[in-house]
């Protein structure tokens, strides 16, 4: 795993390149979160929204909504697909992001429509970390976690 200004960046995960991560299942599914440095700059989160399962999203289309004191904001999906499961336990403790944003508090598991172009739009392993260490001195972001 890499770590940028104190913001963890796996290797593994593809990235939008501005907040979102993407995670291959065995299943087919892809899971979504929001990475560290976007958690950081959101500031605690205090509620979520996520789409119900079985609703079905064009790609850049919202699968959840997130607040803080400072910012609210959407998690576009960056593929189309269907809902499949939503972590239940960040509806009632969004916080759980700002505590580990790549296990525990994923948002979301999609089955995308065509799979095999599913993750055209996303980047992943050493390029996706430059591209995303450029983001984080771009907004001057220095990652910090909550502990609980």
């Amino acid at each position: 795993m890499s770590e940028y200004h104190g913001c963890e960046l796996p290797e593994d995960l593809f990235y939008d390149l501005d907040y979102v991560w993407v995670r291959p299942e065995e299943d087919g599914t892809l899971t979504i979160g929001i990475t560290d440095p976007a958690q950081t700059m959101s500031g605690r989160l205090q509620k979520a929204r996520i789409k119900k399962i079985g609703t079905h999203l064009e790609a850049g289309r919202h699968v959840a909504t997130l607040e803080s004191g400072k910012w609210a904001g959407g998690v576009p999906v960056p593929f189309a697909g269907e809902v499949m499961d939503r972590n239940e336990k960040l509806l009632e403790d969004p916080h759980l992001i700002n505590i580990d944003p790549y296990n525990d508090a994923w948002i979301a598991r999609v089955k995308p429509d065509d799979p095999p172009h599913a993750l055209d739009k996303v980047s992943t392993g050493s390029a996706a970390v430059e591209a995303l260490e450029a983001w984080i001195k771009r907004y001057g972001v220095q990652c910090m976690r909550c502990s609980e």
